[in-house]
C-alpha cells in the first residue's frame, strides 16, 4: 500500500533531504514552503529521480493560522492517510532578548511552534483513529541549551521541544510514535556566508538518514530523541 510523508519546509535544508530519503524509499510527498518555483522545481526533481514518487505541494505560509488551514485543507482533499508527519518548517533570527526587536518573539513562536501545533492537531485525529503513524518535529540543540545569541529563537524551540514531549506521553496508547529530532548545526541555507568550512557542519543528510532510520525500526520501539552534533561539538551562535 502507497504510504505519504507530509513535510513542511520541504524545499531547503533539512526538509529537502527528508523528501529525498523518503522518497527513494517509494513514499509518497506532501509538501508546502512560500515560494511556488522552489515547489515546483522541487516536484520535477524528486519525480524525476525516483518515478515511483509523486510529490504534491501548496505555496504556504505556515506563520499564518489561516495558511496552516488551507494546507490541512489540501491534505485532506487528497484523500489519503498520513503515515508520517515532520514538523520542519522554521527559521532563525539571532539577538538577545533585552534588546532584539518586540516582534521576534511573536515570528518565532508562530513559525516555529504554531505551525507544528496547528497542523498536527489538525493531522493526528485520523492517525488516532487508525492506530498508526509517527510525528517527527525537528526541533534544535537550541531546544535544550540556552545560547546567548539565541534569544526568542530559544524560547520557541524550547517550546516545541516541550509540545513533542506532551505528545509522546498523550499518544502511546494510541500506538503512534513521537520522534523529538535536536539537530545541531547544519549547513542549509541559514548558515551560508559564514566564516566557517563545510565540514565543521553537519549534513541534512545526515539528519535525514538518522529520521528514516528511527522510523524503520519495529513499529513496537519508538526513538523519543535524536540529538544530533558535529563531531567537533556546537557551533557558537
Amino acid at each position: 500500500m502507497q504510504k505519504y510523508l507530509v513535510v513542511t519546509g520541504g524545499t531547503k535544508g533539512i526538509g529537502r533531504a527528508i523528501i529525498g530519503r523518503f522518497a527513494a524509499e517509494g513514499f509518497h510527498i506532501i509538501t508546502c514552503s512560500r515560494n511556488q518555483q522552489d515547489l515546483e522545481k522541487l516536484k520535477l526533481e524528486i519525480e524525476e529521480l525516483y518515478t515511483f514518487s509523486k510529490v504534491f505541494y501548496l505555496a504556504t505560509d505556515v506563520s499564518q493560522e489561516g495558511e496552516i488551514r488551507r494546507f490541512l485543507d489540501y491534505i485532506q482533499s487528497l484523500n489519503v492517510k498520513v503515515d508520517v508527519l515532520v514538523n520542519n518548517a522554521g527559521f532563525f533570527i539571532p539577538g538577545t532578548i533585552h534588546n532584539e526587536n518586540e516582534n521576534v518573539l511573536r515570528e518565532m513562536i508562530n513559525t516555529n511552534l504554531y505551525s507544528a501545533y496547528d497542523l498536527t492537531k489538525g493531522l493526528v485525529g485520523d492517525m488516532i483513529k487508525r492506530r498508526d503513524g509517527h510525528i517527527f518535529t525537528i526541533c534544535s540543540t537550541a531546544s535544550i541549551t540556552a545560547y546567548t545569541n539565541g534569544g526568542s529563537y530559544c524560547i520557541a524551540k524550547h517550546a516545541l521541544y516541550g509540545m513533542t514531549r506532551v505528545l509522546r506521553e498523550e499518544l502511546k496508547d494510541h500506538n503512534i510514535r513521537v520522534t523529538a529530532v535536536l539537530p545541531g548545526a547544519t549547513y542549509t541555507a541559514s548558515w551560508e556566508g559564514v566564516d566557517l568550512p563545510k565540514d565543521r557542519f553537519m549534513k541534512p543528510e545526515d539528519v535525514a538518514n538518522a529520521i528514516w532510520n528511527a522510523h524503520s525500526i519495529s513499529k513496537q520501539t519508538v526513538i523519543e530523541e535524536l540529538l544530533l552534533r558535529p563531531q567537533l561539538g556546537d557551533i557558537p551562535g
